[in-house]
């Protein structure tokens, strides 16, 4: 069982940076592929970004691409979301999610989700 906690949330201005971790414990971390998955209110969740399991590969919705940067670090069993020029429809509860697969994409086959980070960005 992973237990995944996720921290770096807040208010900023559009324009602004804000930048999101996911502290995962209870398995073995590289074992998973690493996403951050979002849902703003009254819409379905989205996928944003994605990293294999080596942190080689990087996938991104094209709303985000060019804006937010994904990595990983291993050795701290920590994912990351450096988010950059951010737009208010960026506004989510952002979720990291764990998943031993490789669908990256398919939200819905994300096997552990963190209890998720509020990220408000205003205009």
């Amino acid at each position: 069982q992973v237990q995944l906690v996720e921290s770096g949330g807040g208010l900023v201005q559009a324009g602004g940076s804000l930048r999101l971790s996911c502290a995962a414990s209870g398995g073995t971390f590289d074992d998973y592929i690493m996403a951050w998955i979002r849902q703003a209110p009254g819409k379905q969740r989205e996928f944003v970004a994605g990293i294999s399991w080596g942190g080689t590969k990087t996938y991104y919705s094209d709303s985000v691409k060019g804006r937010f940067t994904i990595s990983r670090d291993n050795a701290k069993n920590t994912v990351y979301l450096q988010m950059d020029s951010l737009k208010p429809e960026d506004t989510a509860v952002y979720y990291c999610a764990a998943e031993a697969g490789s669908h990256y994409y398919l939200v819905s086959e994300y096997d552990y989700w963190g209890q998720g980070t509020q990220v408000t960005v205003s205009s």
